[in-house]
């Protein structure tokens, strides 16, 4: 006959600013909610410091736990200006609401070993055991400092809050889908294919597209990059944005493009990127599938209504020339500053 073992508490409390959520948290929390029968994690955030969206770090609390049926998460605030500014009648203020909230005797405070005897656990919490997890490494300062360089001590769950977006963008037989390939190849993550290459051929050919194709293309790509910045690796590359399909709008004589202009720049609004590489139409054109001799013939011409275009939007981009060989320096050497990185 086997025995059964209840857990050892029955009501447990967690809490930090999980600024941001890391795998020592993780660890932690599993433990915690294995030995209690309630759980209580405590969102603490400042509401005058820079932190990571509270409604962001809640997110990550609630994926991570909400398979577990004896969590509860719950939050607190102040407006410390700092951590340093975080005095002991901020901690009283926080340990009453806290205390209010769960509204019952707390058996247990969890924390981990980086906390002194003096610590807010001990001071506000007197009638609770305190339950100490040995420290395991991991810094949030650290973190916060580098996220990529600590790649691996962010769980899955908060990895695309720090996802970097490259955007690369160009003429026509700028070799900027190849690049795109080979930086995701490179820095060892995911990219995003021009959604037009395929949908923009419906009737064989791009000057015979339909106003609903360049509709599709603009909610696919964004769709897309959503998607897919959830699998990146530190860095997502995307290949072309709503801007470059409002260019062909143009350029194709779109029959609907007012309104294909008003959502081409309704996600434009949305989309964020943390560098934009221009290629510049300095190789030679190749001609593959359907590619337009006109823009062929005056390659230079259409490459500054491009850039126009992304400057009357606000968008800074860094001008990439040269052969492909240096391009693909250039690349890789502006990402690994983008990514902190000293290679």
């Amino acid at each position: 006959m086997s025995k059964t073992f209840d857990s050892p508490y029955k009501v447990g409390m967690y809490g930090g600013s999980f600024n941001p959520l890391h795998m020592g948290h993780v660890d932690c929390i599993i433990q915690a909610a294995n030995m209690c029968e309630e759980l209580y994690i405590v969102l603490s955030s400042g509401t005058a410091r820079d932190e990571v969206d509270y409604l962001v770090r809640y997110r990550w609390l609630y994926v991570l736990t909400k398979h577990i049926g004896n969590v509860k998460i719950l939050s607190v605030s102040d407006d410390a200006p700092e951590k340093a500014a975080y005095t002991r009648d901020y901690w009283q203020k926080d340990a009453d609401d806290v205390k209010a909230q769960i509204g019952k005797k707390i058996d247990v405070v969890f924390c981990g070993s980086d906390y002194g005897e003096d610590s807010f656990w001990n001071v506000c919490y007197p009638e609770s055991e305190l339950y100490i997890f040995p420290r395991n490494g991991i810094s949030s300062t650290e973190i916060r400092r580098n996220p990529y360089r600590h790649w691996d001590w962010l769980p899955n769950v908060v990895r695309p809050h720090y996802v970097k977006k490259v955007m690369l963008i160009g003429g026509e037989s700028t070799g900027k889908s190849t690049l795109t390939i080979n930086l995701a190849h490179r820095f060892n993550t995911n990219y995003i294919e021009e959604a037009g290459r395929d949908l923009s051929e419906r009737s064989g050919t791009d000057r015979l597209m339909l106003s609903g194709d360049f509709t599709e293309i603009l909610l696919v790509h964004k769709l897309n990059e959503i998607r897919a910045a959830e699998q990146s690796n530190r860095v997502l590359f995307v290949d072309t944005d709503a801007l470059v399909t409002q260019f062909f709008m143009s350029f194709l004589n779109d029959p609907m493009i007012d309104k294909n202009r008003a959502l081409s720049d309704a996600i434009d609004a949305l989309n964020t990127y943390d560098l934009i590489l221009f290629l510049e139409p300095d190789v030679r054109f190749v001609q593959d599938g359907d590619r337009s001799e006109i823009i062929r013939d005056n390659r230079t011409h259409y490459s500054n209504r491009l850039k126009e275009l992304l400057t009357s939007h606000g968008k800074s981009f860094v001008e990439v020339s040269g052969n492909y060989q240096q391009r693909y320096l250039t690349a890789v050497k502006l990402v690994n500053a983008l990514l902190g990185s000293e290679e």
